[in-house]
Order: structure tokens, then sequence, then C-alpha cells
């Protein structure tokens, strides 16, 4: 992988963001938005929000970072773009780097924004650091972007990217523990959740909603969602093609 040929992608690709300001919004807005939405709907039970809003706070950015990356890099493909590009002496590894590079700055922006208006404008209660909180929200956003960037090798269309979300993403909301405990599950429920990246990006949130120090189960948490993130990633350079067929 050429380090210089990794930044030049990721500046072409934050060029061509800078003109679509409808898919800055989307990343920038929606979850703040959504987690505002949620403050709302549970104004009278301020003690529900606080017990869901950080777990959200790491699925919302997930979610709207899978979609953006799977459909921009599919965009690329059936345009020509990736073809041209592939032509060039640019690697799978380069291309795959400077996209990650690239939604990863925007990742880090949608976090602070998201993180910020919950805690400061809408009074979300967590123990743990603020900072922790960020970091979970972040990694769960470049962990999305991983997954958007791996599942576009496998659609033929903008249309079929989006209908990899429930076999992707629609799983691990259910079984991520946001709506019961994981361990109050069937127990293939919950083996099966021992393998889904969200479900550990919901419990480092939880960590963090629970307690004031940095905790053991923290640091596993952060890990395995930083590693899955990092395996998709190499999956995604294995799998790109240089067209749809």
């Amino acid at each position: 992988m050429n380090g210089s040929r990794t930044l030049a992608t990721a500046a072409r690709v934050l060029r061509q963001l800078r003109h679509d300001p409808r898919t800055i919004a989307l990343m920038l807005l929606v979850p703040v938005l959504m987690i505002t939405l949620l403050r709302y709907v549970f104004d009278g039970s301020p003690q529900v929000f606080d017990n869901i809003g950080a777990s959200l706070l790491g699925i919302f950015p997930l979610i709207t970072m899978f979609l953006v990356t799977s459909i921009a890099t599919l965009r690329e493909r059936t345009s020509g773009t990736l073809e041209r590009l592939l032509a060039m002496p640019l690697g799978k590894a380069d291309l795959i780097a400077g996209y990650a590079l690239a939604f990863g700055l925007i990742a880090i922006v949608q976090s602070v924004v998201a993180t910020a208006v919950a805690l400061w404008a809408l009074g979300l209660d967590v123990i743990g650091s603020p900072w922790l909180l960020l970091l979970v929200a972040l990694l769960d956003a470049l962990l999305g972007t991983a997954l958007g960037l791996f599942v576009s090798a496998f659609a033929a269309s903008e249309f079929q990217a989006v209908q990899f979300m429930p076999a992707v993403i629609f799983p691990q909301l259910l079984l991520c523990g946001l709506f019961t405990p994981r361990d109050k599950m069937h127990p293939a429920l919950e083996t099966i959740s021992d393998f889904l990246p969200m479900s550990y990006a919901v419990d480092g949130m939880n960590e963090v909603l629970r307690h004031t120090d940095v905790t053991g189960d923290f640091i596993r948490d952060v890990l395995i969602v930083a590693a899955c993130a990092l395996l998709v990633l190499v999956l995604g350079a294995a799998t790109l093609r240089r067209r749809t067929a």
C-alpha cells in the first residue's frame, strides 16, 4: 500500500463530497435528528432515554455510514471511475484505505456532533467520561464505513446496496442487546450475538453509561469493534472488483 496514493484517493473523495451537500447533511444531521426525536419520544421518561440513548448514539452513525459508503462506492464502480482508477498504478488496498480515510474523517465530525448534542443539548446522563462515549461512537461509525465498503462489492445497483441493509444491519440491531439484555435471549440467539460487532458496540456504550472508570470489559469491547472494522476493510480490499457484473 502506497501512502501518497491513499491520501490522493481520500482527497478526491472529499472533494466529491464537498459538492454533494445532501450526502453531507445525511451523514451529519440524520443521527442528530434521530437522537433528538428519541429524546422527545421519551420526554415523560427521561430515565428511558438515558438507558438507550447511549447505545443509539453508536448505532445511528453506524447505519448512516453503512448506507452512504456502500452507495458512494458502488456509484464509483457503475460509473466506470473505479475501472479507470485501477487501470492506473493504484492498488485495491490503496483505494479501500483512501475511501476509509475520507469517510473516517467524516465519521469523526459526525460522532463529535452527535455526541455533543446528546450530552449537552439533550441532557443524556452518563457516569463515565464523554470522551469514552465519543471513542465508541467513532469506532461504530468506522465499522459502518467498513461494512459499507465491503457489501458494495456484491451489489449491482444502488438499490441492491440498500437491500443489503436488512441482511447486514437489522439482525445485529435486533440481537445487540438494545431491546433486551443478550443474556436473557434464547441461548442460540445469544451465541449468534456474540459474533456480531454491534453487540460489543452497545456493550461498550453501556460500560460508559454505568462506570466512572475504564473497565476491562470496555477495553475488550473497543478492541473487538476496532478489530472487526479492520478485518472487514481487509475483506473489502480482497473482494473489490473493477466493474459491476
